[in-house]
């Protein structure tokens, strides 16, 4: 698979996302989509302090990411990556991500979501260092944190990506959180409302994140 370029933060404040309007058109694309029709959430301006480290290596933690699509688990790879872990845990107890949005969906590569500005510019206030392991390979059920082209490997603020294909061909700058291991339905589900050819990924109606929860056990 041709290599593509790194996963970066899209800037776009000059594109406000926009809700999708009612009417029979709206019906009929919840009814193609499987996702609800749902009006795009405000933006929420966040500024919080890194959370201390409680995740151990040993922990075995998942994600359940409720979405307007369904629901799809993430097991959280806190033996590799006990930093990202942690925050991504932190933030999701603290209900960062409810009324968020998967603001970038790229058909057959990724999609991305867990910024509360909801344009790819917003994260958590904070930041955390967690270079990946060099031989990490971004493949198809991968969940990694997105950054800014210019900012070092394994940096990660809020935002997440779930890989599409079998590999997504990027080099490993990306911290990882872990891997989808139940509902890849409704990740195909999100991935179908991506627009082929957009310059900004934002998908064809509003994807929410109703809430993450954070579970003990595999």
């Amino acid at each position: 698979m041709r290599r593509r370029g790194p996963l970066a933060l899209i800037a776009l404040i000059a594109v406000p996302l926009a809700a999708c309007g009612g009417g029979g058109t709206s019906t009929a694309t919840q009814a193609a989509s499987g996702c609800r029709d749902v009006p795009q959430p405000a933006p929420k301006h966040v500024r919080l302090k890194r959370p201390k480290q409680t995740v151990s290596r040993a922990a075995h933690l998942r994600a359940v990411v409720a979405t307007t699509c369904g629901s799809f688990t993430i097991a959280l790879d806190a033996r590799r990556a006990p930093r990202t872990v942690n925050s991504f845990a932190y933030l999701a107890r603290r209900g960062f991500y409810d009324d968020t949005t998967f603001h970038r969906v790229v058909p057959g590569f990724v999609i991305q979501g867990g910024d509360p500005l909801g344009n790819g510019t917003g994260g958590p206030g904070y930041f955390v260092d967690e270079p990946p392991p060099e031989s990490l390979s971004y493949t198809r059920g991968t969940v990694a944190m997105a950054k800014a082209q210019v900012e070092p490997p394994g940096r990660s603020g809020s935002q997440f990506f779930v890989v599409l294909p079998a590999d997504a061909g990027l080099p490993p700058d990306y911290a990882l959180l872990g891997r989808v291991t139940r509902g890849w339905a409704t990740v195909r589900r999100i991935a179908a409302l991506g627009v082929p050819g957009s310059a900004s990924g934002r998908p064809s109606q509003p994807v929410v994140i109703r809430h993450v929860a954070i579970r003990r056990g595999g």
